[in-house]
C-alpha cells in the first residue's frame, strides 16, 4: 500500500457574532466559494470567477489568435515610413 501525504491542517476558528469566520490575511480580497455538504460542513475553495463577456478569452481559438498575432507582429515591426500614404488612404476610405 502506498500511501501519499496530504497538507491538511485543522484550525479551530470561532464563527462571530455576525456569522463570520477569517481565513488569515493571504486570503484577503480573494474570491471563494463555500459549499455546503451538509449541515454544518463546508468546503470552502479559492475561485478565480470570470464574467460572461469575457469567458472567448480563455478558450483555445483566442490563445492560437493571439499566438499568430504576436509571431506577425514579431516578424513585421512598427515601420513609419509609409505612415502619410496610409493617412491618406484611411481619409480617402480605401484604407
Amino acid at each position: 500500500m502506498i500511501v501519499v501525504p496530504t497538507l491538511h491542517r485543522s484550525t479551530v476558528k470561532v464563527i462571530g457574532a455576525k456569522g463570520q469566520i477569517s481565513l488569515g490575511k493571504q486570503y484577503a480580497g480573494r474570491q471563494v466559494l463555500v459549499e455546503e455538504q451538509e449541515p454544518g460542513v463546508w468546503l470552502v475553495r479559492t475561485v478565480t470567477v470570470v464574467p460572461d463577456n469575457e469567458r472567448w478569452l480563455h478558450l483555445p481559438q483566442a490563445a492560437s489568435d493571439l499566438e499568430q498575432a504576436l509571431a506577425w507582429a514579431t516578424t513585421n515591426p512598427p515601420d513609419d515610413a509609409n505612415t502619410e500614404q496610409f493617412l491618406k488612404e484611411l481619409a480617402d476610405g480605401r484604407g
